[in-house]
């Protein structure tokens, strides 16, 4: 068996468990059978899909099913950048899977997840596989509409309805942007083929719409600012493991969108075209992190971070544009294997984050982490795990966020190369902008963290969690090891990702498994190199030192106080440091600009024994000044004519033979 029909197999194996889950799902057992289907095809497909990636598979693999457009059919491709995204698929489905075993018990309408969840995989494998333009977005619009049921499957709650309709307006908007993308590629000839599409001369104003309606189509998917609008209310609205899916997965099957046409079909890129990547990449980059910056809701934060990432990972992409744009290979290579490497490590630790979200939500049924607190007593392994997580997205080493973003910034440190001063200038813009956003992710995430984890609890669900099941712990852990495995040995990554750098940029980076006690060297060893193994060494020993020798000369005794309380002596949770009081510096630096933000602070007259109250107001300005408008002009417009259905037939009759008079006075006039 080929290697694309073994893919296409395992498909056809999750479609048949989306069928039996509509049959099954109200039974009891049904999460347990259908997940664990789902895991077995799933870890079957990375097993394939990686083994084709290691080897480097030297010609793709084509297949051809008698479907679709009838001189066309339904063609299939299996090659070294399709291979690394089915691995981050399958493994992100394999992993979410393993969390729902355990997640899923705790579902109150199992019949509304279990037939969608194989299906919404098998939809993002078949959008990786498609090789013709048709079958590409066949899979696409499957795909969104399979994860806008699992988003309303939980759609009694407040908001859930009105996130499912702007999710699926904003993926209509997409498609539409896909779709006429494609019908420039195929040009006049109308071969909508990958093959012919790369084979074909595109003219250069062909070639700067459809760079401009991917970023519109897949930009919108993946959650490019402006047009992140629909994420974090899709995300926070599904099911947990959904949420890892679509905010770790579903965001990098849109990159692969952008990347097939950008990179592999349009072919040899123009310098310019970096210009508008980089721009977006690094507004998305620091936009989406100060988003998260003022949540208070712990799912919505972890999906505007999602969206910060995907702006890292469009920096790189824009990076490797204008190195390829200017034959310089190496530097292309280096750029875009930090943002592929960026791609899995988001994958990984997003995943990881979503599911310590949903732990928490699980055992304490709260999103607001004002009312947490605490749980590192009640929860400790899964705030371990989600330690963990929060460490690696923060970039800080031996993890294997710091890997990426490093990377990132060695293949910025090579701007002095590109020969157009637009680049010169721009490129150590955006890696300032790029440090910004790694430093506003740290604090962040230290928010997120303390707030929800530590100090004392601020509600009495908090008060009286406990640690969730077995099989959610498990797939925390798996994730977590492979953050610090990634951390420590990069080379392997690297390695394992040059087939598909040198398929799409013509290049790869130095070979890591030649470099002395597994360093991993960007350029040449005289420029930069990092091992992230004697990092973790170095931070164990002097972190066992220093646990050694205080507990050696310190003294053993044991004391116990109370935790200072900012100069207040009430005991209650209430005085503790809040998320918004940790958000307020960067609020102030920011937030008149960003958001409008402003602090109404109500404070009683002397005497007056009424307690001071802050109210603080944000704004989303891309919501209130760009989608606000046109949904009521749209509403507006739609209630208008909405009076058409009530007219008599007397004017209905007059409204044909003026539209038909109207219509020969148009063709009198052109003729």
């Amino acid at each position: 068996m080929s290697a694309v029909a073994l893919q296409m197999s395992c498909v056809a194996a999750l479609l048949a468990a989306a069928a039996l889950a509509i049959v099954l799902s109200r039974s009891r057992n049904a999460a347990g059978l259908i997940y664990g289907m789902t895991i077995t095809i799933s870890v079957v497909a990375t097993a394939a899909a990686m083994n084709w990636l290691v080897r480097g598979g030297p010609e793709a693999s084509a297949l051809v099913l008698p479907v679709g457009l009838p001189w066309l059919g339904a063609h299939f491709r299996l090659d070294n950048l399709a291979s690394f995204f089915l691995v981050v698929v399958n493994f992100g489905g394999a992993a979410a899977s393993l969390y729902g075993l355990g997640y899923g018990h705790h579902e109150t309408e199992p019949h509304r997840v279990l037939p969608f969840f194989p299906a919404f995989l098998a939809g993002m494998n078949l959008v990786i596989l498609a090789d013709d333009a048709f079958s590409f977005l066949l899979c696409w619009e499957f795909m969104s509409l399979a994860s806008w049921a699992l988003v309303l499957a939980h759609h009694r709650e407040p908001g859930n309805a009105a996130a499912g309709y702007v999710y699926l307006v904003m993926a209509s908007f997409g498609t539409l942007a896909l779709l006429l993308a494609f019908g420039l590629l195929a040009g006049p000839a109308g071969d909508y083929g990958f093959a012919a599409i790369r084979a074909a001369q595109h003219a250069l104003g062909a070639v700067g719409l459809v760079l401009i309606l991917m970023l519109l189509g897949a930009g919108s998917k993946a959650g490019l600012v402006p047009l992140h609008v629909w994420l974090p209310l899709a995300h926070p609205a599904a099911p947990s493991h959904v949420s890892a899916l679509m905010s770790g997965v579903m965001t990098k099957v849109a990159i692969y969108g952008f990347i097939r046409v950008v990179f592999d079909l349009l072919g040899q890129p123009a310098w310019w075209m970096s210009v508008i990547v980089l721009f977006l990449g690094a507004v998305t980059a620091v936009m989406g992190i100060l988003y998260a910056m003022m949540e208070q809701d712990l799912k919505r934060l972890l999906a505007y971070s999602t969206i910060e990432n995907v702006g890292v990972i469009f920096v790189g992409l824009g990076l490797a544009l204008g190195f390829q744009a200017n034959g310089l290979r190496l530097a292309a290579a280096l750029a875009f294997t930090a943002a592929l490497f960026h791609v899995l490590n988001h994958s990984l630790f997003k995943s990881l984050l979503f599911f310590g979200a949903g732990a928490v939500l699980t055992s304490t049924g709260e999103r607001d982490m004002d009312r947490l607190g605490g749980l590192i007593h009640r929860m400790p392994k899964t705030s371990f795990a989600v330690l963990v997580g929060c460490v690696a997205i923060s970039a800080l080493p031996p993890f294997n966020g710091f890997v990426s973003e490093w990377l990132m910034f060695q293949a910025v440190l090579q701007s002095p190369d590109l020969p157009q001063w637009a680049l010169k200038i721009m490129v150590p813009a955006v890696g300032a902008a790029l440090a910004l956003a790694a430093a506003l992710a740290a604090a962040c995430f230290v928010k997120a963290y303390g707030v929800t984890f530590l100090g004392r609890p601020r509600s009495a669900p908090a008060e009286t969690a406990g640690e969730v099941d077995r099989y959610s712990l498990t797939a925390m852990f798996i994730l977590a090891a492979l953050c610090l495995f990634a951390g420590i040995l990069p080379g392997l990554v690297i390695d394992a990702l040059s087939p598909v750098s040198i398929d799409i940029v013509g290049g790869r980076m130095p070979v890591q498994a030649n470099e002395a006690w597994l360093s991993i060297v960007p350029i040449a060893d005289s420029r930069s190199s990092y091992n992230g193994l004697l990092v973790m060494v170095f931070i164990t020993i002097c972190a066992s030192s220093a646990a050694f020798f205080i507990h050696r000369f310190a003294s053993r005794a044991l004391r116990r106080g109370p935790a200072w309380g900012c100069g207040f002596s009430d005991p209650v949770p209430a005085a503790q440091y809040s998320g918004e009081s940790f958000a307020q510096p960067i609020r102030r630096v920011f937030g008149a600009l960003a958001f409008h933000a402003r602090d109404h602070v109500a404070m009683p007259p002397p005497g007056d024994t009424r307690p001071a109250r802050l109210r603080i107001e944000l704004h989303d300005l891309v919501w209130e000044r760009g989608y606000r408008p046109i949904a009521e002009a749209v509403g507006f417009s739609a209630g208008w004519l909405n009076r058409l259905q009530f007219l008599t037939i007397r004017r209905y009759l007059s409204l044909v033979f003026a539209t038909l008079v109207t219509l020969l006075l148009v063709l009198a006039i052109w003729s």
